[in-house]
């Protein structure tokens, strides 16, 4: 299994509100973490590193007690968000300039050839699976709410002016829903965790290529193609290679 993650500020913001966190071998777990934050001048950073860090504590201390079975495993991602969410919502409460802050979350175990994923926001997760890039997650954002309805199509989608305005996030208030599912994790499967710096500016055939034709670096080339269109948001990508 080879892992490649990097973050980059991107071009048009003073600090990366991304954060991010992938396993060593001394955790004993296979756990990808990524958060996108927002709300005002620091709070964004300080909602997505609370909530790696939350998240990350949470699992690492409870993932060798629990039965490794489906519904246990699920469980213990929500868990894991829940109280994430809980510790951020009570972080903005401590100070005036951190009302507003939030983040997306996005978690990944891959245990026994399957990814368990827990998901809140429109940061992404993706798998590419013998020639085709799937979209795992569903943004929790008002322009995918009116794709559902069919009241715009995924091309209008992409370029809507509220594309980026979200139904739900972390730590906006004491209780979340996060979606949690597990899909197939094969081998030569890859997995794509990704922050919307990144999907703003690329679409899925566009980040398809780039992983196709770059097996070297491909975090590196993504970072550096949405940059080149731009870079208006800070851009991370974590890269699971079940080689």
């Amino acid at each position: 299994m080879r892992i490649l993650a990097k973050s980059d500020i991107g071009k048009a913001r003073d600090m990366n509100q991304d954060s991010f966190y992938v396993s060593d071998a001394n955790d004993g777990i296979k756990l990808f973490i990524l958060a996108d934050g927002m709300g005002g001048y620091k709070g964004g950073e300080i909602a997505s590193h609370l909530a790696v860090e939350c998240t990350r504590k949470y699992i690492c201390n409870n993932f060798p007690n629990i039965l490794k079975e489906k519904e246990e495993i699920m469980k213990l991602i929500r868990s894991s968000i829940e109280y994430a969410n809980l510790r951020v919502f009570e972080k903005s409460q401590e100070e005036e300039d951190l009302k507003d802050m939030g983040t997306t979350l996005d978690v990944c175990i891959i245990y026994n050839n399957k990814v368990f994923i827990g998901h809140v926001g429109d940061s992404r997760v993706y798998r590419i699976r013998k020639n085709i890039i799937r979209k795992l997650t569903t943004d929790h954002s008002y322009v995918e709410k009116l794709v559902r309805e069919g009241s715009i199509t995924k091309e209008e989608a992409y370029h809507h002016p509220k594309k980026n305005m979200l139904m739900k996030a972390l730590g906006c208030n004491s209780l979340v829903e996060p979606d949690v599912m597990y899909k197939g994790f094969l081998k030569d499967d890859i997995l794509l965790m990704c922050s919307d710096g990144l999907t703003n500016m690329l679409k899925d055939n566009e980040i398809y290529d780039i992983l196709l034709n770059n097996p070297e670096e491909p975090q590196n080339k993504l970072i550096d193609k949405a940059n080149e269109l731009g870079g208006y948001d800070n851009i991370t990508t974590i890269i699971v290679d079940n080689i």
